[in-house]
């Protein structure tokens, strides 16, 4: 019994290394007593929460999430899906499927913060839910008017459109519900789900914010730097990134009227950007063909990577895997974002009969990929 007790606390104590922050104070220096008894009482605290997270770890967590893994002089960017279909087990092969509709493209995608939903609308007026996983449709509608993006709000009840003229909001059923006439030819549309706000940027370059509560314009920027369709939310502070054609990046708040920081990231028009979930890593992709991580905390940057053509959409896991769409290519870069620089790819995905990637996006808690293309809606194995 004490040898099983002391494997446990072993084990225990070795889960728990890598939630430590820093060393342990040494309280028997300090002469001041009641300081010293403020510095104890720290660390208690301390040590208690990281057992707690590694005790939650250890039931919550029981297995580690899987990878492909290249034996001998193999390399995993060079193996095919059908090949990795047949090699996996049957739940992880049910999630690879090909979504052809070819004439209604290119299409759009996005999921709900739980990742059980998936929301697809096609240039040509296509939208349809889907329910991720068992791929059972939800509802489906033609709108019969260019759809440029479309996002899910606090839930799967309702999403938001971004059509030819005006921005409209429908529930999980199809209906109408708003047309909100103030977000106007609007190219790109995001959604902060703490502050129940939209944002919406496009072609008159001006950044909106709509409280989706009560309805009303809670703040409206110009940003002075013409037509823009690249914007992404960070997701650990709610901050907008916006990139423009002059190959800047800027950062907006709801709260000031003019960015909050402004960084010159490409040679040219800046073609997609992504955040990881912590909030320290930003990527970037532009029309020089170079990909690039930067640091949010220094605004220095860390990476960068060279695209065969410019990279047209970019997307961060929340395991910290990116993500680089170009042409009918799909690249996924593991650990790519901070430590030593990657040499190669993790995997890569290559689309037939000309299909051309429009957007896509890391399925939130499963870190599978819904790819939006020319020809309908892929989901590679990763």
């Amino acid at each position: 019994m004490q040898a099983r007790e002391k494997r446990l606390k072993r084990e225990l104590n070795a889960r728990a290394q890598k939630f430590a922050v820093g060393a342990p104070v040494n309280a028997k220096k300090i002469a001041d007593r009641k300081t010293k008894a403020h510095v104890r009482y720290a660390e208690e605290l301390t040590d208690q929460a990281v057992t707690d997270a590694a005790l939650h770890e250890k039931w919550l967590l029981p297995s580690t999430p899987g990878a492909i893994v290249a034996e001998g002089m193999e390399r995993t960017y060079r193996f095919q899906q059908s090949d990795i279909a047949k090699a996996v087990d049957v739940n992880a092969a049910r999630k690879a499927f090909d979504l052809d509709l070819p004439h209604l493209g290119p299409y759009t995608v996005d999921f709900t913060p739980n990742g059980r939903d998936l929301l697809i609308g096609g240039r040509k007026g296509h939208v349809a839910m889907v329910k991720w996983g068992s791929y059972h449709l939800i509802t489906e509608v033609q709108l019969r008017e260019t759809v440029r993006d479309v996002k899910f709000l606090h839930n799967g009840q309702f999403f938001a459109a971004a059509q030819k003229k005006y921005t409209y909001i429908y529930d999980k059923r199809g209906v109408e519900i708003h047309c909100l006439k103030d977000h106007m030819h609007v190219h790109r549309l995001e959604f902060l789900p703490h502050h129940f706000l939209l944002a919406s940027v496009g072609e008159q370059g001006i950044l909106r914010y709509q409280d989706t509560s009560h309805g009303a314009i809670v703040a409206q920027f110009r940003t002075k730097l013409g037509s823009c369709d690249v914007m992404r939310q960070n997701p650990h502070n709610a901050i907008v990134h916006l990139g423009h054609s002059n190959g800047t990046v800027t950062l907006w708040s709801p709260n000031m009227g003019h960015p909050l920081v402004k960084m010159l990231t490409h040679r040219g028009p800046v073609r997609s950007l992504a955040v990881d979930g912590n909030g320290r890593y930003m990527a970037t992709a532009g029309a020089d063909s170079q990909v690039k991580v930067w640091d949010l905390r220094t605004y220095k940057e860390v990476h960068a990577y060279f695209s065969a053509v410019p990279a047209v959409h970019v997307d961060i896991s929340q395991r910290g895997m990116l993500a680089v769409g170009y042409g009918g290519h799909v690249q996924v870069w593991d650990q790519a974002l901070s430590g030593p620089k990657q040499a190669s790819p993790y995997l890569t995905h290559q689309f037939t009969r000309g299909r051309v990637v429009r957007d896509f996006g890391f399925c939130p808690y499963d870190d599978a990929l819904g790819v939006g293309h020319s020809g309908g809606v892929s989901n590679p194995i990763l």
